[in-house]
């Protein structure tokens, strides 16, 4: 992990795609939805000033998903000064392996700017067998990358722990959660879509289930189509349990309430936990 790798840059591969591709145009689309989610959440999107010590919110294009996505990070918006370092985990698209990918990178860039990365936490969990150096698994990624102009527009200043999740166990995701859970300075993100392709009603009967099951802290109920991150999730759930931290639903809709047609949908949720 030494030498030219980590002071290389992960350049954004799907702005201008999944969201706006310039900056002024990014940011105000961000701030948008974000402002949009605390009318809706109220006093609730305040607390206490407590940060979530971890969300699950889904990766699509800002059109379909970005609202969704929104109703979760609003809830940092009491306490993120206090966030210095986030640990972000979503599914391998592209590249199927075994493990958890390592970005072998020095920052994550969108056109926002260039996020770092955490190399303590890396050094942390690097000697685990699941955790792998493997920047490819990362290179064209959207579940990870959507995330990012969020995080850059809600904290001051923060590193990052990106890690593409391919086939694991929830035990070996938990492992790793565990290694870099910290204190209220690292939040953990989990990035997921739910279920895919369905009729509207089959999508909704289909993601109220998966829902329940995560607010329920029970991966098991989780199937294989029923979210895209259902990896990550269930390590995000295996850990909580032992932390004593439950899910809580914020928005649950699919991409025929936001932006497309019915007969064929995407679901996505938003949970806070902590």
């Amino acid at each position: 992990m030494m030498g030219s790798a980590m002071t290389s840059v992960r350049h954004a591969a799907v702005a201008g795609l999944f969201y706006p591709g310039e900056a002024d145009g990014l940011r105000a689309a961000v701030t948008g939805y974000l402002r949009e989610a605390a009318v809706d959440a109220g006093a609730d999107a305040k607390g206490q000033g407590q940060a979530p010590k971890a969300l699950i919110v889904p990766h699509a294009g800002y059109i379909y998903s970005g609202p969704v996505a929104a109703s979760a990070y609003v809830h940092l918006s009491g306490a993120a000064e206090r966030i210095s370092r986030v640990v972000l985990l979503g599914p391998a698209h592209r590249l199927p392996f075994d493990g958890l990918a390592l970005p072998g990178a020095g920052g994550f860039e969108t056109p926002l700017g260039v996020v770092p990365i955490d190399q303590d936490a890396i050094d942390r969990i690097a000697p685990l067998p699941q955790v792998h150096d493997l920047p490819q698994a990362h290179a064209g990624e959207h579940s990870l990358e959507v995330h990012l102009p969020f995080l850059q527009t809600l904290l001051k200043s923060f590193s990052l722990l990106p890690l593409v999740v391919g086939s694991a166990t929830a035990a070996e995701v938990a492992e790793v959660l565990d290694l870099l859970w910290g204190g209220e300075e690292t939040l953990i993100v989990i990035s997921t879509d739910l279920s895919h392709y369905h009729d509207y009603d089959t999508a909704h009967a289909k993601d109220a289930a998966t829902s329940a099951a995560i607010e329920a802290l029970d991966e098991g109920r989780i199937g294989f189509d029923d979210a895209c991150g259902r990896i990550p999730v269930s390590g995000l759930l295996y850990a909580a349990r032992a932390h004593g931290i439950t899910p809580r639903l914020v928005d649950l809709r699919n991409s025929g309430d936001t932006a497309g047609a019915r007969d064929s949908v995407v679901g996505y949720g938003a949970y806070v936990l902590g």
